[in-house]
């Protein structure tokens, strides 16, 4: 668990050391004395925002969905995100572990945030204008560190079920103040489901109302592509959590909240394509600021080639099948490219969806930088239509059709029932939020496996340059990989983790 409390990310500050640990050099700043006023504060927080930024981007989604069934790999690749992709991780895979590490130097920091905020209340008379900013950047850090929790629990917990809540070791260590420390005895074990996700919603709620106070006042964040946090984004991550653990009825009410607002609204047509080019929408609840001086790692950059003459991963037959030519999805999402391999051209759909923005472009070549939309007005049509399935099926038709009228021409409007209500709304969730880092949890949740489809009928010499590494991989129902495992080095760190590990590592 040492990564836990000694990897600390202090982007805004910075924090030294010197040789003689009882003394600090002159002018320096420590963890006493990084925050003194709601300046420093506010700097600080500036910080956790760009840890949200990162969470929300790179690696943190495109890794899952290469290890799913929705890409597959060219020979070609150089075995970038190979190991996933072929589904041979371990414990000791570098990847996971910085994923883990990462997640808790995040938490570290909004732990630290929320100390020194709390040393602030006393003796300082705060009031007006002054409280409410503070107030409202304790909010942000109790965001930000149930955001990440969110993250862990979603990567490292098996799903959740009423049979396994309260079950010690199904949870995710918790770390809740600020304590740094190299005694392994004070190291925290794995949680329960339940303790992990009750401090979840308690930051969400107390976040929530923090949003709300300053809200009544500032109107800024209410806003489609809003650079900050909002009430609004804590009810589509509540609305998220809700419908991984299958608390339907909850789920549905808070995606129904974000929807009856009336603040975000899906895309027209000929705006569908600006959202993911210009990065500007209607949808967006939530974008993270972005230039081309502050970049974060890219998403397209994991599947696209910067020469425009080769890709890393392709979407299989079976993804691309599953849109229609009056899908402004399929325009938008796939082109088709001529890849260069070993010195045959071949013609194949690329995944496009992240082309990079020329805003945020620093040199010639693509850099395939997008700004983040880590929760839109899409996602809680599909949560609140999935949610409804077997609660009200009326609604279940209601948000799957009136998605579907803003992204298929002509669309006539069509009602379900039963299972088959079920098997088009989840086609439809795999349809609009491929890419966006959702498939690995939704198979996990929906309790299916998968293999990869390894034919391309619309050219079929695209089957001669896939990689033979995750090539037809599939995955049993339940496999046990659908979860991560603890990373092996804090296995043997932390002596409260033995015996907790995640089944089949």
């Amino acid at each position: 668990m040492k990564k836990i409390f000694f990897a600390i990310c202090l982007a805004s500050s910075v924090l030294t050391t010197s040789c003689d640990m009882d003394k600090s050099p002159v002018g320096a700043l420590d963890d006493a004395t990084a925050i003194q006023s709601l300046n420093d504060v506010s700097r600080f927080r500036n910080g956790l925002y760009e840890s949200l930024r990162s969470l929300t981007n790179g690696g943190y989604i495109y890794k899952t969905d290469l290890q799913a069934d929705q890409f597959q790999a060219i020979m070609t690749n150089g075995n970038r995100n190979g190991v996933i992709h072929a589904g041979i991780f371990t414990s000791a895979d570098r990847d996971i572990e910085s994923y883990w590490s990462s997640c808790y130097s995040v938490i570290t920091s909004a732990n630290y945030l929320l100390s020194s905020i709390e040393k602030m209340r006393v003796g300082n008379v705060l009031g007006g204008e002054d409280l409410l900013a503070l107030n409202r950047y304790e909010g942000e850090a109790k965001f930000v560190r149930a955001y990440t929790y969110y993250c862990l629990v979603d990567r490292f917990c098996s799903i959740y079920t009423k049979e396994n809540a309260n079950s010690i070791g199904k949870g995710i260590p918790i770390v809740k103040v600020y304590y740094p420390t190299g005694d392994t005895s004070q190291y925290p074990s794995r949680s329960t489901q339940d303790e992990i996700y009750g401090f979840i919603n308690q930051d969400l709620e107390d976040a929530y109302s923090t949003f709300k106070a300053y809200e009544e006042k500032h109107k800024e964040n209410l806003v489609p592509d809003a650079a900050y946090l909002s009430s609004f984004a804590v009810l589509a991550l509540q609305a998220r959590i809700a419908l991984g653990k299958g608390n339907n009825s909850l789920a549905l009410k808070k995606a129904e909240e974000v929807i009856a607002a009336n603040i975000y609204h899906l895309a027209e047509f000929t705006d569908f394509e600006r959202m993911w080019k210009e990065d500007k929408s209607s949808e967006a609840i939530l974008r993270p600021f972005m230039s081309s001086q502050e970049l974060s790692e890219s998403i397209g950059g994991a599947y696209l080639s910067t020469e425009l003459n080769n890709a890393d991963y392709i979407p299989s037959h079976e993804t691309l099948s599953l849109y229609n030519d009056e899908d402004i999805r399929k325009k938008v999402y796939f082109t088709k490219w001529r890849l260069e391999v070993e010195g045959a051209k071949i013609e194949t759909f690329v995944f496009n969806k992240y082309p990079g923005n020329e805003a945020l472009k620093v040199g010639s070549k693509p850099n395939f930088q997008n700004m983040t939309k880590p929760f839109r007005i899409a996602e809680m049509y599909l949560v609140a239509a999935e949610a409804a399935c077997q609660l009200e099926p009326a609604k279940a038709n209601k948000y799957l059709n009136e998605l579907r009228v803003k992204r298929i021409k002509g669309y006539q409007k069509v009602s379900y029932s039963g299972q088959e209500l079920v098997d088009e709304v989840r086609k439809e969730r795999q349809k609009e939020l491929l890419g966006e880092g959702f498939r690995l949890s939704d198979i996990r949740r929906w309790g299916i496996g998968f293999q990869r489809g390894v034919k391309h009928p619309e050219n079929p010499s695209i089957e001669s340059i896939l990689a033979v590494n995750g090539k037809g991989l599939k995955y049993e129902i339940g496999d046990y990989r659908l979860v991560w495992p603890i990373p092996s080095a804090e296995m043997q760190t932390n002596p409260h983790l033995e015996g907790q590990q995640n089944p089949g590592y």
